[in-house]
């Protein structure tokens, strides 16, 4: 297990080397599976879950406005490129097919937009998607139900009973938290026994409405943030960091006598090696899970 120290000041940006398996197969890449990273226990951090390490400063922004004003119009776009969209939704393929087993899955997708990446191939029962835009929200045909809120102002979920949900998702908004403590307290309220919370996020983000320590910390930094999140605002059975994307190798060339033999395994490569640096240079794609 990797440990991470969660201090009060923000400072996050920690050096870390991922050791990725050499992919030499010549074939086009697929998204893969989800990446263990490490887990957390309450040894990762500084403080006791119930404390708070965090100050005013760690969670101020560039632009204090109220939120509705910079969500009032609707924003029919995807805040990352199309292969984190399928690495996202073929997790939570993954996540969700074992828990299909139980029956169909109540979904809560927090900040929710105009799509919910969720895989059409589950079995779901409630669907419910809280955001901030109305229009966004009437257009997610994914929804059974939507509340428009803002949850930097309100940031309870008082309009949902203890225990509701399978599933709370978020994608791409916990940056933009500014009262993450009363969220992520409130998300293991409304989550049942054995649920799961799944908090994912790139490398984009609307710079002027992302909290100060998320700008000042890089990627491993970001995922202790999220995890701290969880460890201080209640008692979670597990937290964990997944990354979902690997990068994959170029696979070699072939050699001139290959090429002599097989004239199309070099337009093969070339199709091969395109689509290879097409992925590795696409949005990388995190999550933190957190089991109740």
């Amino acid at each position: 297990m990797l440990l991470f120290y969660v201090i009060t000041s923000s400072l996050f940006n920690s050096a870390y080397a991922f050791n990725l398996p050499v992919k030499s197969t010549v074939r086009a890449p697929t998204p893969l599976a989800a990446k263990s990273i490490c887990t957390f226990d309450s040894s990762d951090f500084a403080g006791k879950q119930g404390d708070w390490p965090y100050t005013a400063a760690d969670l101020n922004r560039l632009d204090n406005s109220i939120d509705s004003n910079f969500y009032a119009e609707p924003r029919f776009v995807t805040h990352i490129d199309d292969m984190a969209i399928e690495l996202l939704t073929n997790y939570y393929r993954e996540e969700f097919s074992s828990m299909n087993k139980k029956g169909p899955l109540d979904i809560l997708d927090l900040c929710s937009s105009w799509i919910s990446h969720l895989p059409s191939d589950i079995r779901y029962g409630r669907v419910a998607g809280v955001g901030m835009n109305q229009k966004e929200l009437e257009a997610n045909k994914q929804l059974t139900e939507f509340h428009v809120q803002d949850m930097n102002e309100q940031p309870t979920l008082s309009l949902f009973e203890d225990n509701s949900f399978d599933v709370i998702c978020n994608v791409v908004s916990v940056d933009y938290l500014t009262k993450p403590q009363e969220i992520f307290r409130e998300m293991h309220r409304i989550l049942r026994p054995g649920g799961v919370s799944l908090m994912s996020f790139s490398n984009r983000c609307f710079p002027s409405k992302a909290v100060a320590m998320w700008l000042q910390a890089d990627d491993i930094g970001r995922l202790t943030i999220v995890a701290s999140y969880y460890h201080y605002a209640a008692e979670w059975e597990s937290i964990e960091a997944l990354d979902l994307k690997e990068k994959q190798a170029t696979p070699e060339r072939p050699s001139a006598g290959e090429v002599f033999k097989n004239p199309a395994s070099l337009t093969a490569w070339m199709n091969v090696a395109a689509a290879v640096a097409k992925n590795n240079s696409g949005d990388p794609m995190f999550v933190v899970k957190g089991v109740k």
